[in-house]
């Protein structure tokens, strides 16, 4: 057997850990080494003139996998001819031209663009009738069976652990079958279908006997969103509740993370009860901080038992006793605290996250979308500006495939009655909403938007950014609308930064010269929107670092609708009344295309004004039970130090 080059979690953390797994800094670079393994199996067998027989995954994960191998294809010339792949799933019913259908996705990821023969790719077919089924899972079973078993299955993992569509309660020897969606799967895919009402019901999916049967398997994950599954999977009860757990039975089974996919894992997130650690500043903090919560004690009331009681004697051993040790984390998390993000002036600002002078700033929100700004910081960038600082805003992309097509329809039909009824005669304006009235009506499910449609999206966006802006105060003066061009492709699937959004970027920081910018650090975002326009900004920053100007400019992170920042990492909290709470929901009741039926919403069926006002009153209600001043609500913000 071909020995891996991932190798598994040895030692300590086995002692919590059932299954092996490799932790990588980000999912590029374990995606790359997942693709060399497969590349040096396919050459082992070459070199034996056997066939190689690949399982493989569909979904967000495995694309950065299926862009390496391409890679390796074009440039170091790896051959396909002998792999025979046999995909997990599909939905049901699907048409395999739709933009939905795993057929498209593998080719257009993986089989068109190397030299793999077409009869050796096998994906489930969403066509059949449903009498039809049942024996054509028992033949592509009999398929896998006849050519020697999956030498190497590839799998990605749901929020409630299916892997392929083995969803909770599937048993370990259930074979490949049509199966019922649960809900929670529905609703994470229902993004890509444009709504829940749209989003399959039904999907057909090989088994888990298939899956454990597999000679290799390989399980990838990525991002905060699959830290709490990943963690039941690897260190919890193998249960049919959570069927990842199942690997830990299989004798040749690894989870290939990123850290934070891993970052609930025990050996992560408390290392101190695996092996001996360095008690650095922020280590103790994050411990600390942790315990507080743990035991359900404010900071200053722990004492010397529960430092011992829960693994911690070593730090009493280096920093203690435990009053010492609380009072300088209840001190540096008190310093977090402050009503003015801007920072406060004439004021010793010694222990204030941020700079007092120059007293009125020129501040630089970064918004991926066009409603980010209002929902991740709505309370904080109202109070920038009437504290007096000079803010301005950069909408990075349109958002445009966030907006319903109803909603679209709806306005190009006010359109075109409006400017019929007033007899305007704008021809290139009466055509574009005239073709995107015929496009919508007729739209069928394997087409992308048209340029038409895509721009009237863009439109309502716009607009609703705008309403929101002048809510808060801001003139037009100071709205961006960047667009930056990776976004612009109609579909979810986006393309690569460029140099052009990089430049796009640059410009804005060098013709505004700010003190403060402040961008979304979310990469929990489901589609990625969020890491490429930071990226861009990271990139940005990087170039311009040797203007003078930015010497005086620092970068807070806030984030999303999707995840906060964990009290241990936060350095700046920004708190609010209830007055300001409402506030805040009103300038995100501007955003009307996205409310009451939110396209890209994720796994969370809650309105993103509920989940702002959720987030922030849990960081409040976090600060409050440490030992804080009690808040209605808080925003909180990292600063990254380029």
């Amino acid at each position: 057997m071909l020995k891996s080059n991932i190798d598994r979690s040895t030692g300590f953390e086995r002692r919590f850990e059932n299954a092996g797994s490799v932790v990588y800094e980000n999912a590029e670079q374990a995606s790359k080494a997942v693709a060399k393994e497969i590349a040096d199996l396919i050459k082992v067998k070459q070199a034996q003139k056997q066939p190689c027989i690949l399982g493989l995954a569909t979904g967000s994960t495995p694309k950065g996998l299926y862009a390496e191998l391409v890679r390796l294809h074009k440039e170091e010339g790896l051959s396909f001819k002998n792999v025979v792949s046999f995909n997990l799933d599909e939905y049901y019913p699907m048409e395999p031209d739709s933009i939905h259908s795993y057929v498209r996705f593998m080719k257009e990821l993986l089989f068109d663009q190397v030299d793999i023969l077409p009869e050796n790719c096998h994906i489930p077919d969403g066509t059949l009738s449903k009498e039809a089924i049942a024996s054509y899972c028992d033949q592509y079973e009999s398929k896998i069976k006849a050519i020697g078993g999956i030498d190497l299955q590839i799998l990605g993992i749901g929020g409630n652990g299916h892997i392929g569509f083995n969803e909770s309660g599937s048993l370990k020897n259930s074979k490949t079958r049509l199966v019922a969606l649960d809900h929670i799967t529905r609703v994470a895919a229902s993004g890509d279908f444009g709504g829940l009402d749209r989003t399959p019901r039904t999907a057909i999916t090989l088994g888990v006997k298939r899956i454990m049967e597999a000679k290799r398997v390989i399980l990838m994950a990525w991002g905060e969103r699959k830290a709490d599954i990943i963690k039941s999977s690897v260190e919890g009860e193998v249960t049919n509740q959570v069927p990842a757990s199942y690997l830990q039975e299989h004798n040749n089974a690894t989870f290939v993370l990123d850290q934070a996919a891993a970052s609930r894992l025990t050996r992560i997130e408390t290392p101190w009860l695996v092996e001996k650690v360095t008690w650095t500043d922020k280590l103790t903090r994050k411990a600390v901080l942790g315990l507080a919560l743990k035991i359900d004690k404010p900071i200053l009331m722990l004492t010397d038992a529960d430092y011992i009681e829960n693994g911690m004697s070593d730090l009493l051993a280096d920093s203690g006793p435990a009053y010492d040790i609380n009072i300088k984390i209840f001190n540096s998390l008190q310093h977090t605290i402050t009503g003015w993000p801007g920072g406060k002036p004439n004021a010793d600002d010694s222990n204030r996250p941020e700079r007092a002078e120059p007293a009125k700033k020129r501040v630089l929100i970064f918004s991926p979308h066009p409603d980010d700004d209002i929902i991740s910081m709505g309370g904080t960038f109202k109070r920038l500006q009437e504290q007096g600082h000079e803010v301005h805003v950069g909408y990075q992309t349109s958002g445009n495939i966030a907006v319903a097509d109803d909603e679209a329809l709806r306005f190009a039909h006010f359109v075109c009655d409006y400017n019929e009824k007033f007899g305007i005669e704008n021809k290139k304006a009466n055509t574009i909403y005239k073709k995107a009235l015929k496009f919508l009506q007729n739209k069928k499910d394997s087409e992308i938007d048209s340029p038409e449609v895509r721009h009237i999206k863009g439109l309502i966006r716009k607009g609703e950014a705008r309403a929101t802006c002048h809510f808060v105060g801001v003139p037009d003066s100071q709205i961006h609308y960047m667009e930056l061009p990776f976004y612009e492709t109609g579909t979810i699937e986006k393309k690569p930064i460029g140099e052009e959004d990089i430049q796009i970027t640059m410009d804005l920081i060098e013709k505004i010269k700010p003190h403060q910018i402040y961008a979304a650090g979310d990469l929990a975002d489901p589609h990625g929107t969020h890491k490429v326009c930071l990226d861009a900004v990271f990139e940005a920053m990087k170039r311009l670092k040797p203007k003078e100007f930015m010497d005086d400019c620092w970068l807070w992170l806030y984030r999303g609708a999707w995840q906060e920042w964990g009290v241990e990492d936060i350095e700046m909290a920004v708190p609010m009344g209830p007055d300001q709470v409402l506030e805040k929901r009103k300038g995100i009741f501007k955003h009307q295309s996205q409310k009451d039926g939110v396209v890209f919403q994720g796994s969370d069926s809650r309105e993103f004004w509920q989940r702002a006002e959720d987030r922030n009153k849990e960081t409040a209600d976090l600060y409050d039970q440490l030992g804080m001043a009690r808040y209605a609500a808080m925003e909180a913000f990292v600063r990254y130090r380029y």
